[in-house]
């Protein structure tokens, strides 16, 4: 079944150095608040984490604004968490194949892929010709045209930055204020 999608790799850039400098205790606590952060804001944004891929993730998401809120929100808190490693993110959108259940098989996957590894630290890269509509507090700034493997001729992607503000979309709060009988 093909299904719209917007997916984001993340990755923590210099792990491997981490680990090298800091050994493999150290490198373990690094890795274990990073996906904790992961976790929490997942929740936050309303998107799933699809896979954790060594000191990184694969995130899947049905609102391309919730995935770029995400990506951000991880990207400013990491920061803190995660140093003195930074991360970087690459999102892509559009069909891919829903493999055996859990599992996403598609351009946009293969894309988001790309992106991450292109991205320089702190980066968070999307295609230009993607952008379906940009959180509040959302800024895009044109990139380099970036040359992708697997992918023919260049690929226009803008770096995306700032603070999104999303309202919370199952926001249930008041249901426990009131009476269920007015």
């Amino acid at each position: 079944m093909r299904v719209p999608r917007t997916f984001a790799f993340a990755d923590l850039s210099g792990f491997t150095n981490y680990t090298a400098a800091f050994g493999d205790d150290a490198a373990g606590r690094l890795l274990s608040a990073f996906r904790s952060l992961t976790r929490e804001i997942a929740s936050e944004r309303g998107v799933r984490i699809a896979k954790w891929l060594g000191d990184g993730c694969m995130i899947v998401s049905v609102d391309q604004e919730a995935c770029i809120a995400f990506a951000l929100d991880l990207q400013h808190r990491a920061a803190e968490v995660c140093a003195p490693l930074q991360l970087r993110v690459g999102i892509a959108s559009g069909h891919a194949l829903l493999f055996e259940g859990d599992d996403y098989i598609g351009s946009a996957v293969n894309m988001a892929a790309r992106l991450c590894d292109a991205a320089a630290d702190q980066e968070v890269l999307l295609p230009t010709m993607q952008i379906e509509r940009l959180p509040q507090g959302v800024h895009a700034v044109a990139q380099r045209d970036l040359e992708l493997r697997g992918f023919p001729g260049p690929i226009n992607v803008v770096e995306l930055s700032g603070h999104p503000v999303l309202a919370a979309s199952n926001d249930t709060g008041e249901l426990w204020t009131r009476s269920p009988f007015i």
